[in-house]
């Protein structure tokens, strides 16, 4: 199964997630080459033979629920809902919290895998590090509209 994958836009994922009937091992390669970091884990070799276990026997949502745990221990699943034809899937880092309080990441899909998976690429994306300079960027950009003004001379 190859893990690594071409780097791509990473909306692009979010519509083979959304337009996918169902979890294929080719789809679930693709979510772990573009969306994890620690997969393989060489400090937990177990977690992720359960993981490539869970990819072979075709027990996705078992094996999305084990990336979660995997890939973002400090997010948790906050809610699980079947309405009306769609499952609905909610991560979030402060489960205890009241839902008005929390700023959790849902995710909706005909299967519930997919639910999962899109659920998990959005908070995978939303706890990415970002690379930011250590010295606030000013822009050069100057107005053409801009005038200099002297506030000492108002004769």
């Amino acid at each position: 199964m190859p893990l690594l994958s071409k780097h791509r836009d990473p909306r692009e994922l979010d519509d083979r997630l959304r337009d996918a009937h169902a979890v294929t091992s080719e789809l679930i390669s693709e979510v772990i080459g573009e969306a994890c970091r620690r997969f393989p884990s060489a400090g937990q070799t177990g977690k992720t033979e359960q993981i490539e276990r869970l990819i072979q026997t075709g027990a996705w949502t078992d094996a999305a629920l084990a990336l979660i745990e995997l890939e973002l221990p400090l997010w948790q699943v906050r809610r699980i809902a079947y309405d009306e034809g769609e499952w609905y899937c909610a991560l979030s880092r402060e489960r205890e919290l009241p839902d008005w309080l929390d700023r959790s990441i849902e995710a909706r899909h005909a299967d519930l895998a997919l639910a999962i998976l899109s659920a998990f690429v959005d908070a995978q994306r939303v706890s990415a590090p970002q690379s930011r300079p250590s010295v606030p960027v000013v822009s050069r950009d100057v107005n053409p509209l801009y005038e200099p003004v002297c506030p000492d001379n108002f004769a």
